[in-house]
């Protein structure tokens, strides 16, 4: 069984990360423990529900609130990007999360490998942050190659028109 890695880089004055989805390698409890220890203030979900119920992972919810973590949830179907009717959804989200990095706290995103989708948000908040859209998304792939897997992922992370 592979490690749960969490891929790490400050951004917008705290620190973000992206892996996989919590559970789907079959332990749950050690998978947000290793989050909790790393320090996250608020965790933040990229998968609906179905792939949390299918990857041993419908409790997280649970799991996080009882450490003491928040859990935030903005579903995208697997390589796809958010529709655009919800883009006020995403801006309420994304506000709470840039001031919670702004503060210096510790944010963890994941779908299920901890690529396309999370890194679409990260690399959004990033940009939404005043990062250039070129050298953030640089940065994030020195610390996860595979983060934004598709030109539509990449295009919704930074054209913020």
């Amino acid at each position: 069984m592979q490690d749960f890695d969490i891929h790490e880089l400050s951004a917008a004055g705290g620190v973000i990360a992206l892996g996989p989805m919590p559970g789907r390698r079959g332990d749950l409890a050690a998978d947000v423990e290793k989050i909790a220890r790393w320090g996250a203030s608020a965790v933040l979900t990229m998968t609906p529900q179905g792939e949390l119920d299918a990857h041993r992972a419908s409790t997280l919810p649970e799991a996080l609130a009882a450490r003491g973590i928040d859990w935030l949830h903005f579903a995208v179907e697997d390589f796809g990007v958010p529709a655009a009717g919800r883009a006020a959804e995403w801006s309420g989200l994304a506000i709470g999360l840039r001031a919670r990095l702004a503060k210096g706290q510790r944010v963890f995103v994941h779908c299920f490998g901890g690529c396309g989708r999370s890194g679409m948000a990260v690399l959004r908040l990033m940009v939404e942050s005043g990062d250039d859209p070129d050298a953030a998304l640089r940065q994030l792939r020195r610390v996860r190659p595979c983060a934004v897997e598709t030109d539509a992922q990449r295009l919704w992370a930074t054209d913020l028109d």
